[in-house]
């Protein structure tokens, strides 16, 4: 009966072992959960852009407004007949 008892406890501790210490124990679980945190939270930062893309995509594919509003913008077009006024500030240092 000793010896099943002595037998028993070993197997205890050596499973004990392995569950704070061992690969996939309680360290490797902390480690990777900080990780998949981050993971996570950039994750989400992709989606919102992949949201505003997506918004942008159907916004140019239905109307003309988004490609007149990127044509203005990123291009620098104007209408025919359109007066385009471009403020210059001064490099003029008050005294």
């Amino acid at each position: 009966m000793r010896i099943v008892n002595f037998i028993l406890i070993v197997v205890f501790l050596l499973i004990q072992y392995r569950f704070w210490f061992g690969h996939n124990g309680l360290q490797f679980y902390s480690a990777n959960r900080t990780e998949v945190t981050k993971l996570k939270s950039g994750n989400d930062e992709l989606l919102k852009r992949n949201e505003l893309l997506d918004a942008d995509v159907k916004d140019l594919k239905v109307g003309l407004e988004g490609i007149e509003e990127r044509a203005r913008n990123e291009l620098g077009m104007i209408r025919e007949n359109e007066t385009f006024f471009r403020l210059v500030p001064s490099n003029k240092e008050k005294k």
